[in-house]
């Protein structure tokens, strides 16, 4: 981003993981609180896009393995005559699917009591940059005036 921006900056998608990574707008005069939250909102996008890289991955090969093995099964190649990619209908696709689904069901629970952890820890954040905020706005204020 460039040097006189005062914002967070949003990326295109990862190609691995498909979230918009963000880079966070850093104040000169940050404070401490200012920075834990900025912090916590900068490990909480690694987090994300390290576990979702990594699930994609895993779908993704877990998903040509599956299509491998079924196409095979059929005496089927991966590609047909015309050199298209072969592929299986909606019904076996879904197997695959809950399979994927059942079988990665724990990371799935973990990553969610992560993610809200994370979420909660970032919106107390906020909440008590608000305050701090406001209530310096209201000592200037009161300043101000008199």
């Amino acid at each position: 981003p460039p040097a006189h921006s005062h914002n967070d900056w949003i990326g295109p998608p990862d190609k691995h993981s498909n979230l918009r990574p963000v880079i966070f707008y850093v104040p000169p005069e940050e404070s401490p609180l200012e920075r834990r939250l900025r912090e916590a909102r900068q490990e909480a996008q690694a987090s994300n896009q390290h576990f979702w890289a990594r699930h994609n991955r895993a779908f993704q090969q877990e998903k040509e393995e599956f299509i491998y093995s079924r196409l095979k099964a059929k005496g089927l190649e991966m590609r047909d005559e015309t050199g298209q990619k072969a592929t299986l209908n909606a019904e076996e696709m879904a197997d695959f699917y809950k399979d994927f689904l059942s079988k990665n069901f724990r990371k799935h629970m973990q990553y969610n009591r992560d993610w809200y952890k994370r979420n909660f820890t970032i919106t107390f954040l906020m909440g008590q940059v608000a305050l701090v905020r406001a209530l310096r706005w209201l000592r200037w204020r009161k300043k101000n005036v008199e």
